[in-house]
């Protein structure tokens, strides 16, 4: 089951956060968080419509997968009130816990390095 998890973290990354594919959200979701989880990806991935993922660590356990990450893309669109830069970051550290029930995301929990995003955007 861990295994299958983890595919279901890596399909978030590929499809739906680097491929903008919103309508996966569906299958990788419950339905009572799948609504949740589009409100923060659509508009992250409007401001940063090449937003590129990449998985550094998957660690799995029992009904959990741990993520760590690294995040880069270029400011397009207003994000957290700021006005479109143009700008780009590169590689921000990003960690995510996962919880699943029946093969599907139940719950998560995201830690991401804001400050140093603003900061590379000449926000800060």
């Amino acid at each position: 089951m861990t295994e299958q998890n983890k595919a279901v973290v890596r399909r978030l990354v590929a499809e739906v956060l680097n491929g903008g594919r919103l309508e996966v959200i569906e299958e990788l979701y419950a339905p009572a968080l799948a609504d949740e989880a589009k409100a923060w990806i659509a508009p992250f991935r409007a401001s940063f419509p090449d937003t590129h993922m990449e998985i550094i660590d998957l660690i799995a356990e029992s009904d959990a997968v741990v993520g760590r990450f690294t995040c880069s893309g270029t400011h397009m669109e207003t994000w957290l009130g700021y006005a479109p830069t143009g700008r780009r970051f590169e590689a921000i550290d990003e960690v995510g816990i996962y919880r699943f029930r029946d093969g599907r995301i139940v719950e998560t929990w995201g830690l991401e390095d804001n400050l140093g995003r603003l900061e590379q955007l000449g926000l800060r």
